[in-house]
């Protein structure tokens, strides 16, 4: 299986490319890590990447200032070709052009994206002289575009456990749906403020079930 390449883009260890890293390994400001940035910003051990058969994931370890994966922030996150991870000053892209570009093919939308993220190319350039990206990416350009997958090997009490927070889900979409109006003239969608501040509960449950996840405490982890 390749290695994992990891540029950074901006920060103090602007231009730096690691090729064929192999995880697990570890980014920070500290000594001891596989990557050591110069950022006061990041942690000392600030985030690490590991292997889960073919997937890539990375796991903040309680960093003090948080961890960014595509502007939003996480501490658990399947990483993916073209991701941008951000901790303090410093932005990385994951994969390299070749990879990207491999991405986007499987996702079908190498042309149209490609006019989207940048006409002279997609996938920004490196050389010798690096002075930056020739063209920034949009942060969740390509996630945006794809469905994530379902775990793989869930026991019967796990798939029946991801079925219901899916029904919620989609009962509570169905709902608000129904209960829009939409003003065609003005192109806008309207809702009740009930309905608005049911939206903001859904979200604020994803949150919470998000975080209990990626707790490195939590019993099911």
């Amino acid at each position: 299986m390749s290695g994992v390449t990891l540029k950074i883009l901006h920060g103090a260890d602007r231009g730096k490319i690691y090729d064929e890293l192999k995880p697990p390994f570890t980014v920070g400001r500290e000594e001891g890590n596989d990557i050591q940035l110069n950022d006061e910003r990041v942690s000392r051990c600030h985030f690490k990447v590991q292997r889960d058969k073919d997937r890539l994931v990375l796991t903040d370890l309680d960093s003090t200032n948080g961890t960014k994966v595509n502007g939003v922030e996480c501490q658990l996150k399947i990483l993916r070709q073209g991701d941008l991870i951000s901790v303090g000053r410093s932005l990385m892209l994951i994969g390299s052009e070749t990879q990207i570009a491999e991405r986007l093919a499987a996702i079908g939308a190498e042309n149209s994206l490609a006019q989207d993220l940048n006409p002279a190319g997609v996938v920004a350039s490196f050389d010798s002289n690096y002075q930056g990206p020739k063209a920034p990416l949009p942060a969740d350009a390509m996630q945006r575009m794809e469905v994530p997958d379902l775990p793989d090997d869930m026991t019967p009490g796990q798939r029946a456990q991801v079925c219901e927070i899916l029904d919620f889900l989609h009962d509570r979409l169905k709902k608000l749906i129904e209960s829009a109006r939409t003003d065609e003239p003005n192109h806008e969608v309207i809702l009740q403020l009930a309905d608005w501040q049911r939206l903001l509960d859904t979200q604020s449950r994803l949150a919470t079930m998000g975080r209990r996840v990626a707790d490195p405490e939590w019993p099911g982890r």
